[in-house]
């Protein structure tokens, strides 16, 4: 797809617009506010972190979880909405977001939706683990990946025994 022109405002608008939460009209708007980098690409997925609606709010963590020059400011966000969200998506997201952003301040948040009860919440912890464990690992946070390589989801399983394996400097 071709770059997109315009404000962010104007971007979040065209991927609010986008039905599809995984559509790749929605999808190349995040991608470009990723490339743009600035501070008022964090602000409006802030202000979108806290909008009333659960698509806002998703698209807010999927723009802040691209936005690393910011990770100070955003991990505070997206730690409160993994704390007080029950929407599996958004958790989901969040997760994402947290290994995106790869900094081992947010690994109490993903522990603690390890455990979800939901499959694609502790697929998002699997992923995130191994990218917040930090050096050396953390020992609660290995325990964690360790539990979710046993999932009865052969997907949280493979994605978690891959993440013990990189965390234990394995061959994979």
């Amino acid at each position: 797809m071709p770059p997109l022109e315009g404000t962010v405002r104007g971007l979040v608008e065209t991927a609010l617009a986008d039905a599809d939460p995984d559509g790749p009209l929605r999808w190349h708007v995040i991608s470009e506010l990723w490339q743009r980098a600035d501070l008022e690409s964090f602000v409006e997925a802030r202000r979108l972190c806290e909008a009333g609606t659960v698509k806002e709010r998703l698209l807010g963590v999927d723009v802040m979880g691209m936005l690393r020059p910011f990770a100070d400011r955003a991990l505070p966000v997206l730690r409160r909405l993994a704390a007080s969200e029950d929407d599996p998506m958004l958790l989901y997201s969040a997760l994402i977001a947290f290994g995106h952003l790869a900094d081992p301040r947010a690994l109490p948040s993903v522990i603690a939706l390890a455990g979800h009860a939901d499959a694609r919440v502790r697929y998002g912890a699997a992923y995130a683990l191994q990218h917040v464990l930090g050096d050396p690992p953390d020992q609660a946070g290995l325990d964690a990946l360790r539990t979710l390589a046993a999932d009865g989801d052969a997907d949280v399983a493979a994605w978690a025994a891959l993440g013990v394996a990189l965390a234990m400097g394995e061959d994979v």
